[in-house]
């Protein structure tokens, strides 16, 4: 598994709203990606009035378990400007600076989102200056190319990387075999990872990254040959450091 190459980096830097491929990314002692998840759009049922102090559960925003046709999104976002591009093939692009034009990209957004649900309210970041991730840790979704393609040919169909809102997904590891990391460290580049938990997906899954339709029900393909919905795994940075493409992962003992 040490021979195992870092083979895409990637952002997402509103909540189910685009995601972006880099080339490289700086990592920090103890905090997630680097602009992903920054920001999100809040609903009109969300539990909190403001922007929300710390870290909320992903029901109180728009989402892709939600609203399939927003896995479609593609985002391109410029952090020393802050100027943000959105595409999505029924939608005309959006360009805006983040977050003076916030109400602007809620009101692009709202096409998409199902009228029965309550609807897109605003785009909100934390106070604390945390991420609007799944889970409140400050942690990177890490995930293994050759477990995505095993899934894929369970359902006899190629799966995009985008249905699984990675960050960093690594090549030239056998199948499934980033679940025996947990606990265990490893650094990509000049940065030092310690692997947490296995991710759990969601119905966000089903639907193709690039027409945001329903097509091909991975969670019941994960059930059927595996006995689980589980698909990548969480990491903490415990030493920053800088990761690039074509980065070799070194495992620790």
């Amino acid at each position: 598994m040490s021979g195992a190459r870092l083979a895409h980096i990637v952002r997402h830097p509103v909540k189910s709203a685009g995601f972006q491929m880099l080339n490289r990314a700086v990592l920090s002692q103890g905090r997630p990606m680097p602009f992903d998840r920054v920001w999100a759009v809040a609903t009109q049922s969300a539990k909190f009035d403001g922007m929300p102090q710390g870290w909320m559960a992903k029901m109180n925003f728009v989402r892709g378990a939600a609203a399939g046709t927003l896995q479609a999104i593609r985002a391109e976002f410029d952090e020393e400007t802050n100027v943000i591009h959105l595409s999505h093939p029924a939608q005309e692009l959006f360009t805006g600076t983040l977050p003076e034009d916030g109400a602007a990209l809620v009101d692009w957004l709202r096409p998409l989102w199902p009228a029965a649900r309550p609807a897109p309210d605003r785009l909100v970041a934390r106070q604390d200056g945390g991420t609007m991730t799944d889970v409140p840790d400050p942690w990177l979704a890490v995930l293994n190319l050759a477990s995505l393609k095993a899934l894929g040919e369970s359902m006899g169909q190629d799966l995009s990387i985008h249905r699984f809102r990675g960050n960093l997904w690594l090549d030239e590891m056998p199948a499934w075999q980033e679940f025996d990391l947990i606990g265990r460290e490893f650094t990509l580049g000049s940065a030092r990872l310690r692997v947490e938990e296995r991710i759990t997906r969601c119905v966000a899954t089903t639907y193709d990254p690039e027409t945001g339709e329903a097509d091909g029900d991975t969670l019941a393909a994960l059930r059927a040959g595996w006995g689980h919905q589980d698909l990548g795994v969480y990491a903490s940075v415990v030493a920053s450091g800088t990761v690039t493409l074509g980065d070799q992962m070194e495992l620790h003992a």
